[in-house]
This record gives structure tokens, C-alpha cells and sequence, in this order.
């Protein structure tokens, strides 16, 4: 097992730590170096002597959802209350890695639920969204395991969860469609057998506060 260490940077009152696996840092940046030279590119030259080094920590971090527990994370802040309207969180902000060519794709997640005698803290919803999403993934899975941990866990009336992202893979590659816009949508309870239930959700998640 590899030893975890801990880095801070303070900037403005705020302090960013982060979590790299040494032995798993050393491992990755070793393959990048090889890839690097592969590419054509000189691994010695002073603009890449940290590159490998960056990759892999970066890397470590676009995936660290794999260490974290999504279930665990809505558990944490489970309470009972007599509420049964419907909860929406929207604009979760969204970053993830295909897994078809390791890209970015990113955009945005809108989450409702119904609940049934028990409520969530509210940050806990974007969390579990990031735990999915900082994985290699597809767009597809990602919405349907937000969807079934929060209905697994919370056991609502229904949960309706829609993500719309860009994919670099679109976008910097294959067709290059710059402006093109993936949307996934997945349903339980109400909002799989009420079509007026869904669509207050579709209508609520495009509305405007201004």
C-alpha cells in the first residue's frame, strides 16, 4: 500500500488540501514519460520534467469519487420530517472523464426527490453527484446511479435526476460538434407514473428565479 500525503496551499483565507497515493503517483508518472516520448515529445526538456509528475496527480483527483462511499455521504445527514412535496436541487455543476477516451465532458445536474418521511441535507445531494462523477464514466451510468442511490437510500416517493454536458470528445475530436449538448434523464415513483409530477420537475428545473 502506498502512502497517502497530504498537501495544503493557503490562498485568501482559504486552504485546498489534497490526497495523492505516493506509490500510485510514481506508477502513473512513470507510464507518462514513456507516453510522452511515444508522442514524440522529449520527457527531459524543461517545460515537461514535472509533466508526468502533474498528470498523475491530476488524474488521482478526476478519480478520487472511487474512494468515496455515495450512500454513506446521504446517510450522514438522513432526517425524519413530515414534508412530501417535491425537493429540487438544480445547476449542480458537473465535471467527469469518459471513459471511451479519458476526456472531459461537464455541464450540469438537476435533482428532485419526493420524500417519504425523511429529508436530506441539501449539500449532500451535489456531493453524491460528485462522488459518481469524479470516475471514469459515461453519461448514461452517471445518471442512473445518482438516481438509484438516492431512491435506494433515501426511499422516496420517486427521484428525477437530468444532466446536460459537452464532451470534449465531441468536441476536440471525431464529428468536432463545439456546440452540441448531451441530455440523460432517469425516473422513479412518481415521476415514472405522474406525468403532471414530471413535468412540474421539467418545468421547475428551466424556470428562472429573475
Amino acid at each position: 500500500m502506498g502512502k497517502d500525503i497530504l498537501k495544503g496551499e493557503s490562498s485568501g483565507g482559504y486552504v485546498k488540501i489534497d490526497r495523492y497515493n505516493e506509490s500510485k503517483i510514481e506508477a502513473v508518472a512513470t507510464h507518462y514519460k514513456d507516453i510522452l516520448s511515444q508522442l514524440g515529445e522529449d520527457p527531459e526538456r524543461e517545460g515537461l520534467l514535472k509533466t508526468p509528475e502533474r498528470v498523475a496527480k491530476a488524474l488521482q483527483y478526476l478519480t478520487h469519487g472511487y474512494d468515496l462511499k455515495p450512500d454513506e455521504i446521504l446517510k450522514s445527514a438522513m432526517f425524519e420530517e413530515d414534508y412530501s412535496q417535491m425537493v429540487v436541487v438544480k445547476d449542480i455543476e458537473v465535471y467527469s472523464m469518459c471513459e471511451h477516451h479519458m476526456l472531459p465532458f461537464f455541464g450540469k445536474a438537476h435533482i428532485a426527490y419526493i420524500p417519504n418521511g425523511h429529508i436530506v441535507g441539501l449539500s449532500k445531494i451535489p456531493r453524491v453527484v460528485d462522488a459518481f462523477a469524479r470516475r471514469l464514466q459515461v453519461q448514461e451510468r452517471l445518471t442512473n446511479e445518482i438516481r438509484d442511490c438516492i431512491q435506494n437510500t433515501l426511499q422516496p416517493k420517486g427521484v428525477a435526476v437530468v444532466i446536460e454536458c459537452r464532451h470534449l470528445c465531441m468536441a476536440m475530436r471525431g464529428v468536432q460538434k463545439q456546440n452540441s449538448v448531451t441530455t440523460t434523464s432517469a425516473f422513479t415513483g412518481s415521476f415514472l407514473s405522474n406525468d403532471k409530477t414530471r413535468a412540474e420537475f421539467l418545468r421547475l428545473i428551466t424556470a428562472s428565479l429573475d
